[in-house]
């Protein structure tokens, strides 16, 4: 089983992110990466894949956005060449982007059916083929000494050769912001489950009855990462939603529909997600960034004043 294709679901708006998300597609929205360079949020996911063994990667975006995103690439790489000339990261950072748009297509999702209709728009993209699929407003951000997320994912999914879900085990007052699981640990692999059912977005009360996972601490389940290695039988599953006219085609009804019909498993991935859409979320993605690279002792001071700076305000 080879991997190397990826999918980045970014059609969404971004309500949440208004104003900004009116002028600016919320996956271009500039964000400190590890190395201490300033890029949009879709160049960090996409780069995340590419270090992971990824070769070409398609995105799913609105209608008339996928020219907006190649203008953007295109004048990203010229502002870099021509502002910074003679600077080596500058090249360096510009062949990064010219090699992004060298792999990068993208598909329109034409009308808003749901995150499993957006999925479905890459069918033709995928073939036959497994495919690693992330969201455009999440990042992934793993421990120094750990493989990146997307990597830990692939290893698995390569040497199960089947169908993987990333989760992180989640505290009960968050899960209704998540698909939630629930199946049955593998015997000598670490943080590895069957899956045996799931639940979009479930109250705690259907959650306590129906998601309990035995292992885990009191109060936490198995919540969906944001990232999925899944196999090309996904798309009948959601073309039989699409096909019965539903408005809101759910990637995770297919999911148990492919947890009842084929080995699928979760992995606990060793590293956090965070949500650019939620509030604080662009904010908390920026400090876990900074925290994890070369920015880290800046990053740390700069929490340290402010911090300080707030205790004062309070005590005067």
């Amino acid at each position: 089983m080879k991997i190397r294709k990826a999918v980045i679901t970014a059609a969404a708006r971004g309500e949440r992110l208004y104003p900004v998300a009116d002028t600016v597609q919320k996956a271009m929205l500039p964000v400190i990466d590890i190395d201490g360079l300033t890029k949009p949020a879709i160049q960090i996911i996409a780069e995340e894949a590419f270090a992971s063994g990824i070769e070409e990667i398609c995105v799913i975006c609105a209608p008339g956005d996928g020219p907006r995103y190649q203008e953007a690439f295109t004048s990203l790489r010229n502002n870099l060449l021509d502002s910074f000339k003679n600077s080596d990261w500058a090249q360096e950072e510009a062949d990064k982007v010219d090699h992004l748009r060298t792999r990068l297509q993208f598909i329109e999702q034409q009308e808003p059916l749901g995150y499993g209709h957006a999925v479905y728009s890459a069918r033709e993209f995928v073939k036959e083929e497994p495919f690693l699929l992330l969201l455009g407003d999440h990042l992934y951000v793993s421990g120094l000494a750990e493989q990146r997320c997307a990597a830990q994912l692939i290893s698995l999914a390569v040497q199960e050769g089947c169908a993987v879900s990333a989760v992180n085990p989640t505290v009960e007052h968050q899960i209704h912001r998540y698909g939630t699981l629930t199946g049955k640990h593998q015997p000598n692999q670490k943080g590895v489950y069957q899956i045996d059912r799931i639940i979009e977005k479930p109250s705690l009360s259907t959650a306590e009855l129906e998601l309990q996972t035995p292992g885990l601490r009191a109060g936490y389940y198995l919540c969906f990462f944001g990232m999925h290695v899944l196999t090309p039988s996904v798309f009948p599953m959601l073309q039989t939603q699409i096909e019965s006219g539903s408005q809101n085609v759910q990637l995770t009804t297919a999911l148990q529909e492919l947890a009842s019909t084929e080995k699928y498993l979760a992995l606990e991935v060793k590293g956090n997600r965070y949500d650019l859409s939620k509030k604080q979320g662009l904010l908390q993605a920026q400090i876990a960034l900074g925290l994890a690279g070369k920015a880290h002792d800046e990053t740390l001071t700069t929490m340290v004043e402010l911090l300080a700076e707030a205790n004062q305000r309070q005590t005067k």
